[in-house]
């Protein structure tokens, strides 16, 4: 354990694998994100490993010589935690536990601790657990010791078969009423959602981390809880807007990730209503990011996974204030970098904004352009409204007109 400001944090060391479809600047990539992750868990990594390889070890993910060397490294700064990039198999993570004698998460299950933190309220708990009961489901048979005696052999018969069957009934019947728990959940909130009318929705999505909620806490002057950690945001929050005279409700969902787990997907998509009822959608993306290209495609196929790709989207890129520029040369990279001073025309005329109609540049920390966003939601929100309601059109003006 690392002593940090006198909160002990866990040691962690993280594996990651170089192939063909995950070049070695990718890895890196998805190695930093997943040192994010465990910070954001209250994890300290001090270790990277990576190997090049074909395709994972079906036993032990990585090879055996790199397995030695972890081991060796894990054995010497008495390392608590060992956490792999991609998505163990039952029999990976338990061929791993007897070798490197700690404890091992996968990137799934490291997201799915971060949830079960994050989750404050009771649906958003009831999710988290049916997601980690799914994944739990399959790997039983190495969690619990008194499952050895099953090995047979002299001393060695007894009801082992009996106790994981057990273990496996009551995890199914704790998914089946979880599910059952969920259902009744969404119904409630179907209920109100019908109950808000026919006033215009428009929900916030991205990646995790992009500024979401703050984005939300400033335009709708609430105080949605937001923090610079991945996955601060896990409930729906709904709010109520109002641009010049017009209502509407804008609600902040939970962020998207890549490698997101299936079963997260799967336990939240009652909670991704709110983007599928949607009337728009305003994509938020941290510009600052080096990799926001990949970040758009990760979000636009969850879209797709939940059906709702379709929508009438606007792109507003956020952080402009955060944003540095790539060196053109690798003569360039290592030197002092610089916060670029572009101006909000100079970003207009730059090729990100032709992603999407009209993309728009912000700052939702420091409140750069806002008045701009103001007008363009407005103005896409009275189009949908009036095409809902003709005989309102002369209640809101035209953009021009709102101050």
């Amino acid at each position: 354990m690392i002593e940090k400001k006198n909160i002990a944090l866990e040691t962690v060391v993280l594996i990651g694998i170089i192939t063909q479809d995950q070049d070695e600047a990718k890895s890196k990539e998805y190695l930093d994100e997943l040192e994010f992750l465990t910070f954001t868990a209250g994890g300290e990594v001090i270790k990277r490993f990576t190997q090049k390889m074909t395709m994972p070890n079906p036993k032990t993910f990585i090879g055996t010589g790199k397995m030695n060397e972890v081991h060796e490294y894990v054995k010497e700064h008495e390392v608590g935690t060992v956490i792999f990039d991609d998505e163990l198999s039952p029999a990976q993570e338990r061929n791993i536990s007897k070798i490197l004698k700690c404890k091992i998460l996968d990137r799934t299950n490291l997201i799915l601790d971060i949830f079960a933190q994050r989750a404050k309220t009771s649906y958003a708990r009831t999710q988290v657990e049916l997601a980690q009961c799914e994944y739990l489901l399959p790997r039983l048979k190495g969690m619990w010791t008194h499952l050895e005696r099953q090995k047979g052999g002299i001393g060695m018969r007894g009801p082992g078969e009996t106790e994981i069957e057990t273990d496996r009934r009551i995890v199914r019947d704790k998914i089946a009423l979880l599910k059952e728990k969920i259902k009744t959940i969404d119904k409630q909130m179907a209920v109100q959602r019908g109950n808000r009318g026919k006033m215009v929705r428009v929900a916030l999505v991205g990646y995790t981390n992009v500024g979401k909620s703050t984005l939300m806490n400033v335009i709708s002057k609430s105080e949605v809880f937001a923090e610079n950690k991945l996955f601060a945001t896990l409930d729906t929050t709904v709010r109520k807007v109002v641009i010049g005279n017009l209502p509407f409700l804008v609600s902040d969902t939970v962020g998207f990730i890549r490698k997101l787990p299936t079963q997260l997907v799967e336990s939240f998509k009652s909670t991704l209503d709110e983007v599928r009822e949607a009337d728009l959608l305003l994509h938020v993306v941290d510009i600052s990011h080096s990799n926001f290209e990949e970040h758009i495609a990760s979000v636009n196929q969850i879209l797709e996974e939940i059906g709702a790709r379709d929508k009438p989207t606007i792109m507003v890129f956020n952080k402009i204030d955060a944003y540095v520029p790539e060196p053109f040369d690798e003569e360039a990279e290592g030197q002092e970098t610089y916060r670029a001073s572009y101006t909000i025309e100079d970003w207009k005329n730059t090729w990100m904004a032709k992603i999407g109609d009209k993309a728009l540049f912000i700052s939702a920390l420091n409140k750069e352009n806002l008045d701009e966003f103001r007008k363009r939601v407005y103005e896409e929100v009275r189009e949908i409204h009036i095409t809902r309601f003709p005989y309102n059109h002369f209640l809101y003006p035209d953009v021009e007109d709102i101050e």
